[in-house]
């Protein structure tokens, strides 16, 4: 399910937003779980984690653009959508990497199209996140979140930096197309993400959660020379 933030002093544009945005996801057959905050000093209080956060920008204090700032340096990396009466403003967008910027009143047309953009940048490989299908639920989960991929039969185990499991159907061959470079697959059964690599030997990778994962003979040269390539690019910025 994809969690969403709608941040609003006015309750009437939180209505129409909430609405907008249900609507939307509906007629794409995603659910979504929209959380309302009157106040950026509540939005900033949540403990709750959001894929897409729509915020206004003329609020008090702090103001839109503060509480984005302060979303960034508390590591909030989803979709950010700034909601202002003032179109000259947006370009203080830039400085928090924000997705996009709707003008009030709130426009059906430019809304559809800022929306389906935003779907086609979740779905999107490069957008570095795994959009994974439960059923009927959705989930966003971001690369650099993912320790290593496990497969066990169909099932695919993705195992998270915060210690938790997320399990779905896929097969190991589409994964990996889904995945970008900082995924290798050093056994047929798993994926790891280079960056969680403390080190290796005999044949095993040692990772920073305390997992240890098999290298298959067959692809102990290709492992370490993608370690390498990956160590490069960190250090050459790559």
């Amino acid at each position: 399910m994809i969690q969403i933030a709608i941040c609003d002093d006015e309750t009437y544009m939180i209505d129409v937003l909430t609405k907008s945005i249900s609507t939307f996801f509906h007629q794409e057959k995603i659910e979504v779980n929209i959380s309302c905050f009157l106040s950026s000093v509540d939005l900033l209080a949540s403990d709750q984690t959001f894929h897409i956060i729509f915020l206004d920008v003329q609020m008090n204090k702090p103001d839109g653009f503060e509480t984005a700032k302060k979303l960034r340096n508390n590591g909030f990396d989803g979709f950010l959508i700034f909601v202002t009466i003032m179109r000259e403003l947006v370009f203080n967008a830039f400085e928090v990497q924000a997705f996009d910027y709707l003008v009030k009143p709130l426009q059906e047309e430019h809304f559809n199209q800022t929306m389906q953009r935003l779907l086609s940048s979740i779905r999107d490989q490069n957008q570095k996140c795994l959009l994974i299908q439960k059923r009927n639920d959705w989930d966003i989960i971001l690369f650099d979140h993912i320790i290593y991929c496990e497969i066990i039969n169909r099932k695919v185990y993705l195992h998270l930096k915060n210690k938790s499991v997320i399990d779905y159907y896929d097969k190991i061959e589409q994964l990996e197309k889904k995945l970008d470079h900082r995924f290798f697959k050093c056994h047929r059964s798993y994926l790891i993400n280079l960056k969680y690599v403390k080190n290796y030997k005999s044949s095993t990778a040692y990772l920073t959660n305390g997992d240890t994962i098999p290298v298959s003979r067959l692809r102990k040269d290709d492992f370490c020379a993608a370690m390498l390539h990956y160590i490069k690019q960190k250090r050459f910025g790559g």
